[in-house]
């Protein structure tokens, strides 16, 4: 589902639901990190560093702890880019060098309402004009959820190039849909603060990919260089 929303460079491994068996051991400095974590955190933790692993190898990489950094971006190993994202019943996660791709930026929700309050706090005006708009034509779709993952997926590509926060209010979506109808599509997140520079050029936007299936929603951000 996520490999669908990303170019051929970006190596992704996706797990959906759960069968009960135990993900591969994680390394002494990643169980450090979840030892205190109820029983369910530890296993998403696993399960998604898992799927990096496997990534890591499908480049050629050795697999390798994943640590969480400031403000919980991965730690990646020298070289790549990438990102993870995990909810009830999927994890996954997307790795690319960097010689192909500046960043990305990846998310999972479940296809659902958002809950109360939520969507007041993270969309902006002109985004609810526009949610509204595609709910009429496609009452099928949980538009306020997609918006909430493609901001999510935004944030993602966005931090590793610029290591500081960027607000919910700070990126204007708008959210295309595709020629097959409501399961897929685009969408363009506008920003309203300076950019990252990348390859010499201030970014104004960036871009994504989005899809519905199989009870979930999953967006894509990938920065090209210049």
């Amino acid at each position: 589902m996520i490999e669908e929303l990303l170019p051929a460079s970006v190596a992704a491994v996706e797990v959906h639901g759960d069968d009960g068996t135990e993900p591969a051991p994680l390394y002494p400095q990643e169980a450090a990190v979840v030892a205190r974590a109820v029983a369910k955190r530890r296993r998403e933790f696993a399960v998604v560093r898992a799927c990096a692993r496997r990534a890591m190898e499908k480049l050629g990489v050795p697999a390798q702890a994943v640590l969480p950094g400031e403000r919980g971006a991965p730690g990646w190993p020298a070289g790549l880019a990438g990102s993870m994202t995990h909810c009830d019943g999927y994890a996954a996660a997307a790795l690319v060098r960097v010689t192909h791709l500046a960043s990305l930026g990846i998310d999972a929700e479940p296809h659902a309402p958002l809950p109360a309050g939520v969507l007041e706090a993270v969309a902006l005006p002109s985004e609810r004009d526009r949610l509204r708009r595609l709910t009429a034509r496609h009452p099928g779709v949980h538009w306020e959820r997609l918006l909430f993952s493609a901001k999510e997926s935004v944030y993602k590509a966005w931090y590793p190039l610029t290591r500081t926060w960027l607000d919910f209010s700070e990126a204007d979506m708008d959210i295309a849909v595709g020629p097959d109808g409501a399961t897929h599509g685009r969408f363009r997140a506008e920003l309203l603060v300076p950019g990252p520079v990348v390859g010499g050029r201030r970014l104004g936007a960036f871009d994504g990919r989005w899809t519905v299936q199989r009870g979930l929603v999953a967006t894509s951000v990938t920065v090209p260089h210049a």
